[in-house]
This record gives structure tokens, C-alpha cells and sequence, in this order.
């Protein structure tokens, strides 16, 4: 499935979009996922599916992290554990290109599932920074608001904001598109973005 997905053309693609929101950390501490956003879709300009959920966490969320993201220990007391949500992550995420703006964050939390295969990964970051490289910065709000696409994510994912999960997984995909499709790259393909591809 991985080769075949290296070479369709962008634009025919199956995308699954995720963004992680997380609990923080302090010294010798790892890092925990406390939310996660998917946005699938069966090929790049299709239909979206949605998907969020917050995940319970065994130790509170960090002051500094809910600062960014507004996330706190109390809002997660009747979440899901990770592995709960396995089956469904595996759903939206099997058989597609993964695609998160610098998901080193997304592939590290992933990895609580050994073997699941997901990807191959696309990252927004290293394609805007390519594509836009006169901007201050390639922080996905900065990158999506100076392209005007805040307006369809909000309409995408209503009543939510930047950092929260869902928010910047439909952030994301509405950079690949809008990217794809103002650069005429609808019959480019993952191998010819090889800067941008991993395997995770």
C-alpha cells in the first residue's frame, strides 16, 4: 500500500490529517497526548470525515500546556484512555497518507501502538516553508491566515480555535490543498516531495 501511495497523484490521494494536543511536561517526565483531531478524507478535495476526542491522562495537565491549548485535568476525567481509542484511530488512519505539520509529536504518540504501520507521513511544515519561504515564520496559523484559510476552517470545524486538536488537523489539510492546488500540483506525486515524506 505504501509504494502505491508514493506514486498517485496528490490529488487522488486518501489524506488522513491529526493533530495531538498534550499534558506538558516537566524535567524527567514524558509527554502525554490529552486530545487528538483527525480530518479523513477519501481523496485530497473530497468529503471530510471528522473525529476528535479527548484522552484521559494518568498525571495532570501541565499549567503551561493548558495556557496554549486551554485543555485541563478536570476536562478529562470522563475520557477515553489511549488504547481505548485504537480501533478508531486504526480506521481513519490505515491505508492513507498521514498528514500533520511537523508530526514528530503525532509519530511519538502513535508509537504507544507498536507495528501499526500507519503513513507514509506528509509534512505541511516542510512543504510551506518550500513553498512560502518569505513569511516571518511557518507556525500552521501563521501559514493558513496569510493564505486566507481560516474562514473554511472555522466553517469546517466550528466554535474551535487554534491548538486545539481538530482545529489543527483541518488546518492542515486545508494548507495541502490549498498549496496543491495553487502550485498546479494535483498530478505531482509523494515521491516527487520526497523533502516533505516520511515513513514515521
Amino acid at each position: 500500500m505504501g509504494s502505491q501511495l508514493m506514486d498517485c497523484p496528490l490529488a487522488q490521494l486518501p489524506i488522513a490529517a491529526i493533530d495531538f494536543e498534550s499534558a506538558g511536561t516537566a524535567p524527567g517526565e514524558t509527554d502525554l497526548p490529552v486530545q487528538v483531531g483527525i480530518v479523513r478524507v477519501n481523496s485530497l478535495f473530497g468529503e471530510e470525515e471528522i473525529f476528535t476526542s479527548y484522552i484521559a491522562c494518568d498525571r495532570p495537565v501541565r499549567w503551561s500546556a493548558a495556557k496554549v491549548h486551554g485543555i485541563t485535568t478536570d476536562m478529562l476525567r470522563e475520557a477515553p484512555h489511549f488504547s481505548d481509542l485504537w480501533g478508531e484511530l486504526r480506521r481513519l488512519l490505515s491505508g492513507c497518507v498521514v498528514v500533520g505539520h511537523n508530526p514528530a509529536t503525532e509519530q511519538r504518540f502513535l508509537a504507544a501502538f507498536p507495528g501499526h504501520g500507519f503513513g507514509p507521513w506528509l509534512d505541511t511544515l516542510a512543504l510551506a516553508r518550500k513553498a512560502l519561504p518569505t513569511l516571518p515564520d511557518h507556525a500552521l496559523g501563521t501559514v493558513c491566515n496569510a493564505l486566507g484559510l481560516t474562514e473554511q476552517i472555522s466553517a469546517l470545524v466550528p466554535g474551535k480555535t487554534w491548538h486545539d486538536a481538530l482545529y489543527d488537523a483541518a488546518g492542515s489539510l486545508a494548507l495541502l490543498r490549498a498549496l496543491v492546488r495553487g502550485l498546479n500540483m494535483d498530478q505531482a506525486t509523494l515521491r516527487g516531495l520526497s523533502f516533505a515524506v516520511s515513513q514515521g
